[in-house]
């Protein structure tokens, strides 16, 4: 099945048309906007973004890399399938991972990291604010890429930003549009706050928690056990998942 009917607007270009393209189908993916499963050509891609084909295929080829979407000869690219089983599995990895060595670095980042830690915690923030989703995951991306970096070891903080590239988080866009992103914005200080207090337990909880988040509040658009709010219009789960 191809898809010409995508919710894509004109680019701003703040950064390389190649990055700003990659971050936005990224965003696209991760939050739905563009579907599982479903073929999308570079030309009415391009056509969405007010741009030629040939960034948008520059740019899907490093989407491929990543594993969000695959080649379809002579038509285009397909939004790769996750089942809730892998997504699962995704999650309990980055809990395995994430919290303790987060705990572990706890003493050992100098001022002048701190301050560049809170100038990306901060760009989340503002994204979050101003309701700008590629910005929010890619501020997000790079905050934790940034911290993990002080543990020395590349492999833990490549395979960390992988696995977290290839998380998808349909509540995402519910919660930005209602403005209930803010709190889980703001835990990337409530973090900082807790390392330069020395608080190992209490940042390898944080950390814990909010990666939590993937599954349950970022995925759904509420937290396991939470009423669902009137209505019941957030997506809870993707209908395609299989």
């Amino acid at each position: 099945m191809t898809k010409s009917n995508i919710p894509l607007g004109p680019l701003h270009r703040q950064t390389s048309m190649r990055e700003t393209i990659i971050e936005q189908l990224r965003a696209a993916i991760i939050s739905g906007d563009l579907d599982e499963g479903v073929v999308y050509s570079a030309p009415a891609l391009g056509s969405a973004f007010g741009v030629s084909p040939t960034p948008v295929r520059e740019a899907m080829v490093k989407l491929t890399e990543e594993g969000l979407v695959e080649t379809v000869k002579n038509k285009g690219f397909r939004v790769t399938r996750i089942s809730d089983k892998e997504l699962d599995e995704i999650t309990e990895i980055r809990l395995l991972l994430e919290p303790p060595a987060v705990r572990d670095v706890v003493g050992s980042v100098p001022a002048d990291g701190f301050a560049e830690l809170r100038e990306l915690a901060q760009h989340i923030v503002e994204a979050a604010a101003g309701k700008d989703l590629p910005g929010y995951l890619a501020a997000d991306r790079d905050y934790h890429a940034r911290l993990l970096s002080y543990t020395g070891n590349g492999q833990l903080a490549d395979l960390a930003t992988s696995l977290r590239l290839r998380t998808r988080m349909y509540g995402l866009k519910y919660l930005m549009r209602q403005g209930l992103l803010d709190g889980s914005a703001q835990e990337h200080h409530e973090l900082l706050d807790l390392m330069e207090r020395g608080d190992a337990q209490g940042t390898f909880d944080l950390m814990t928690r909010h990666i939590g988040h993937a599954r349950g509040l970022w995925a759904t658009g509420y937290e396991a056990g939470d009423p669902v709010p009137e209505g019941g219009t957030q997506p809870r789960a993707k209908s395609t998942r299989r």
